[in-house]
């Protein structure tokens, strides 16, 4: 069967033990709904993004957003289907997250991987080509001079080593495995089997981030590592290759990739935190307190502000009578968040403690 080889290292301790504390903070920070939709929103355009501009999809955020909800942009077909068929990618990854918790049977399977790359080059490959391995030889080649710079496995064998993996990836040693380091193991072995024609990349992240949302890692969906690839992509290709200088010693790789979720999961982290009031959005039975687009703004200048006087309300929420805000802000003392200091017109609001 097959087995990983690497070191638990002392950096890869370290970026597991960061991984751990910033999910904690995220998993338990009192967020409004409202928030944590924005917040799964933007990870997820971030992923479609830089998943695809890493391949070289030439879509701008701002187009690659416009794709994502429904709009229409001046490009080529081919970058276009990319950004749909990455989203509907994680469409299905997060579909699958929800089926696993009502089939305790639930196993990772050849299936799953031949549906996310059937999905992810619809319309950019031929049909017989779609979710069906490859049959022929291929080669990886730098785009700046053409030189040949990685040759995967003979077709004949992509078979047979998904098989030995997909054992392994369902055994009790796997089971065994940290989940951040399963989905670093996936990512190369798929990238290093390159099972298909085309669009391995892109099948080998999806694959990662299916393990890390099945597996207890989602952390609420708000992370991309898509984004850190492509900032810098020579790091990432380095890092992939590094296993193959190793003589398949994948210790560098992961090292590289529990940085990299370290890194993301910590920008999420203080993002959170700046936006999570504690206990202030929790009532005394600890349920989450819902708060309007309103309150919300509000709520925002006070936790940077010492307080606010409705001169300065009625510049952050304009179009709105004064009325409609000293509603919104007797809604937030009842609530506790808030409370008033001196009387009249010249009243001041801070944050409750």
């Amino acid at each position: 069967m097959y087995a990983a080889k690497f070191t638990i290292s002392q950096k890869i301790l370290t970026n597991i033990g960061n991984i751990e504390a910033c999910k904690e903070v995220i998993n338990t920070a009192p967020l409004i709904p409202a928030w944590e939709k924005e917040f799964q929103s933007q990870a997820k355009a971030r992923t479609i993004h830089y998943g695809t501009h890493l391949e070289g999809n030439d879509l701008s955020f701002t187009q690659a957003k416009k794709v994502i909800d429904g709009g229409k942009v001046i490009a080529k077909d081919r970058d276009v289907w990319e950004v749909i068929n990455y989203r509907n990618t994680l469409n299905f990854i997060e579909k699958l997250g929800k089926d696993k918790k009502k089939n305790k049977d639930f196993g990772y399977s050849q299936k799953i991987l031949k549906k996310i790359h059937k999905l992810t080059v619809k319309k950019i490959l031929s049909p017989d080509k779609c979710g069906r391995y490859r049959k022929s030889k291929v080669v990886i080649k730098d785009s700046r001079d053409g030189a040949v710079v990685f040759t995967p496995i003979p077709a004949i064998e992509v078979g047979f080593q998904l098989d030995d993996f997909f054992s392994w990836l369902n055994s009790n040693q796997a089971s065994q495995t940290h989940p951040v380091l399963k989905a670093g193991i996936s990512h190369f072995e798929l990238a290093r089997i390159h099972p298909f024609v085309d669009g391995n990349g892109r099948v080998a992240r999806a694959f990662a981030t299916l393990i890390l949302f099945l597996e207890g890692y989602d952390i609420k969906r708000f992370f991309s590592l898509e984004e850190h690839f492509d900032k810098d992509p020579l790091s990432y290709y380095q890092a992939l290759a590094s296993a193959s200088i190793y003589k398949q010693d994948l210790t560098v790789w992961l090292e590289y990739f529990t940085e990299v979720l370290a890194i993301e999961l910590e920008q999420v982290k203080d993002k959170v935190k700046r936006l999570s009031l504690d206990s202030r959005l929790k009532d005394k039975l600890g349920r989450q307190i819902a708060l309007t687009e309103r309150q919300i703004k509000l709520v925002e200048y006070l936790k940077i502000h010492e307080g606010i006087k409705m001169i300065e309300a009625k510049k952050i929420i304009a179009q709105v009578s004064e009325d409609t805000i000293l509603r919104d802000l007797k809604d937030l003392i009842k609530k506790g968040i808030v409370k008033k200091t001196g009387k009249t017109k010249a009243a001041s609001y801070i944050l409750a403690k």
